[in-house]
Order: structure tokens, then sequence, then C-alpha cells
């Protein structure tokens, strides 16, 4: 067991290894495009996301913007929102997030990947609109269910029920069977859900205090609706912005972030804007000009994150975090553990028991590195966990 106080601190750097050029004059999705770009390897693209993702030193921002930023943290738990942001800021405490929430600045909602985010209230009221093509193709898989119902009218009675007072799942099936006693009460609240913008009401999701899923709608929730917007140009921007938060990247990695397809025109839309590279494979990768490009080299120090954390989930190749021969540890059936970074890259998990941290490695640590995740695992309990004594714990080297 080990117990000391974090006072490393590291530095990053935007300077790239090799110097990035648009790409001008070819056509796009030609081989000899992509050919001609330059290449990023592993660790760059590694330290390029972590840079992105506020891993690599934390930032100063406050919550709101870091949410916004990170184009939200998934939420499937109440409390993964809060070990990701401890993760990523300077002087973050739970209160600075659960007030967001309690003061209606941030929602939980089902947003990418038909997963719960944490998001801004501005993101919630325009990213869900954006992800709806994947919510209409979710409600395919349970149309038997709801063979004869009227989607427009459940919509609208779906809406009323909620806005008269937020109603959890159970009681939005018991009054929507009702209507239609033929039809599969879950596939009624799904349809509910996937229709409507539904948000959890607090006290859910509030740091060190309980409560059972209500919902209602954003708009109800919010006061407010979303601004207009052209759909291509709302669609253009978030672009830029997931490549702010997870570049470089692919079409198909956006695609696997959002849970949507055909995002190839955005992109080509934006190509004279962006700078192009690819990877040791030969994928095209797409960034912004100005965005950080960390030295490969830049020291990576240790993070404890949470189970679901973006990080891991939103690039369809995730060897620029996750190392091939290390694919699905993080994983056990449907449920994800909470991951430990060293050096950048996925190396272990840990657990919180019983007034213990163990970390549970994937391999063999340096003195230097098991020293630098016990001084981590240790600030990360003083900032979530303050006043309560654990011990940090490592157990053998995971087979």
């Amino acid at each position: 067991m080990e117990s000391t106080r974090n006072t490393a601190k590291t530095t990053s750097t935007a300077t790239p290894r090799t110097k990035p050029r648009t790409n001008t004059g070819t056509k796009p999705g030609r081989p000899a495009a992509a050919a001609s770009a330059p290449v990023l390897g592993t660790r760059a693209l590694n330290r390029a996301t972590l840079a992105r993702q506020l891993l690599l030193t934390r930032s100063p921002m406050s919550a709101k913007d870091a949410l916004a930023h990170l184009l939200g943290l998934q939420a499937q738990n109440v409390k993964p929102p809060y070990y990701a942001l401890a993760a990523r800021l300077d002087g973050f405490v739970p209160e600075d997030l659960s007030r967001l929430m309690a003061d209606r600045e941030a929602v939980r909602i089902v947003t990418m990947r038909s997963t719960i985010h944490t998001h801004t209230a501005d993101d919630c009221l325009t990213l869900r609109p954006l992800v709806q093509p994947a919510r209409d193709r979710e409600l395919t898989y349970f149309r038997e269910g709801l063979a004869g119902v009227d989607l427009d009218r459940l919509t609208a009675l779906a809406r009323d029920l909620v806005e008269a007072e937020p109603r959890t799942m159970r009681q939005l099936r018991e009054a929507l069977i009702v209507e239609w006693p033929d039809a599969d009460p879950q596939s009624l609240s799904v349809a509910a859900r996937c229709r409507l913008p539904l948000v959890q009401v607090t006290p859910r999701g509030l740091w060190g205090r309980s409560g059972q899923v209500a919902l209602t709608t954003a708009a109800h929730w919010l006061g407010r609706t979303a601004e207009p917007a052209d759909p291509a140009a709302l669609l253009d921007t978030t672009v830029l912005r997931y490549l702010a938060a997870f570049g470089p990247a692919s079409v198909r990695d956006m695609q696997t972030w959002a849970g949507l397809t055909w995002l190839r025109d955005a992109f080509e839309r934006l190509r004279p804007r962006l700078l192009t590279f690819r990877d040791e494979q030969g994928a095209e990768l797409f960034d912004l000009p100005d965005a950080p490009r960390p030295d490969q080299d830049t020291p990576a120090p240790p993070r404890f994150l949470p189970e679901f954390d973006n990080l891991l989930l939103s690039h369809a190749d995730r060897t620029r975090v996750v190392p091939a021969d290390l694919k699905g540890r993080s994983w056990s059936g449907n449920q994800a553990h909470r991951v430990l970074l060293v050096d950048g890259f996925l190396a272990g998990l840990w657990h919180l028991t019983d007034r213990t941290l163990t970390v549970e490695p994937f391999g063999t640590f340096t003195k230097d590195q098991r020293a630098a995740v016990a001084q981590e695992g240790e600030r990360m309990l003083s900032v979530l966990h303050e006043g309560t004594a654990y011990d940090i714990r490592f157990a053998t080297v995971a087979s």
C-alpha cells in the first residue's frame, strides 16, 4: 500500500513532429490524397487526444466550460461525470457540477449512442435533435411491440403526461398501456423516450443525493427551446467541436461517437478549413489547424477514469488509447470497468470499496510509475471523498 500527496505537474507542447499540410488540389476520396498526407503514429494520436480531453495537464476551466468543450460526459451511472471532471480539471469539487444540475444549467439526457450523457443546457437543446435519426432507427427495433400504435398521438400524450409532472418509465408505461392495451408496455415507454427529448430531473444526478429516474421534456425543464438553426450548419459546427475534443479523427470515428451515419458530406464541406493526416493503417484523419498536437514523447501522468468514459468510446479505432493486446479488458459483458491510464494508455482497472482504492494493473509498473499512480489516486480521493480515509492497494497483475 502506498499513499502520497499529489504534487506532480506536467507540461504539454503543441509543436507537431511533422509539419501538417492541407489537402489541396486533390479530389476527396482519391487514394493519392490520403497517401500524401503526413502520418500520425499511435503515440502522436494518443498525446493529441489526451490534450483535447484535458488529460495531459488539468485545465483551469469551469465545469460548465469543460462540459461544453467535451460535448458532454457519459452518464450511464450517476458518479462517472464527477470522476471524469476530477481527472480533467484543476480545482474541481463535486458541488461545481451538482450546482449546474440543480440550477438547470446542465442536464442528463439520452443523446449519443443511445446512452445517457450529462450536457450543458445549450447542448441538450442542440445535440439531441442532431442525433434524432439514431433515435428513429432505434425505434424500428420495437416495431412489433408498437403494432397499431399511432406514434404521433403517443408523442403528444407522453408529452402531456411528463409535463404535467415528471414521470418514471414505469409510470409512463402504465399510463400509455391504457390507451394501447395490446401493445408491449416497454415498447411504448421506449417510443416516448425516442420521440421526445426527455431529461432526468433532479435530485437524480446530484453528488451525494439519491433519487429515482423521473422524466420531463427538455423544453419544460429548461423553460426554453433551441434557437432555429440550419441543420447543415449545426452539423458542421458539431464536426468542428468534435475535432476540438477528440481529434485528429476520421469520419468513422465521429460516426462512432455520435451513433450516426452519413457524415462524410459534412467533412467534405469543411475540408478546405481542415488539415488532413493519415494513421499508420492509412486511414484519413481530419483536424483543426490550430488544435494541439503535442510531441509524442510529452509526459502523460496517470489518470483514474470512470466507467464509460468518452475517451474510450468515441473512436472507431481505439488503439490510440487501448493497446491492441488489451482490447476488451475494460469490459465484462455489458458492464464497463473504471480504468487507469499510465503513460497515456489503458494500463489497468481500479475499484473503490470498503474505504480501499484497489489498483489492478495489466502489467508490471516501474517504481516511479507505481508511486505516480498512488499519488494520483490520493489526489482523486481527496477531491471526491474529502475527509474520508482510504488505503491504496495494488493487486497482483491481472491475467
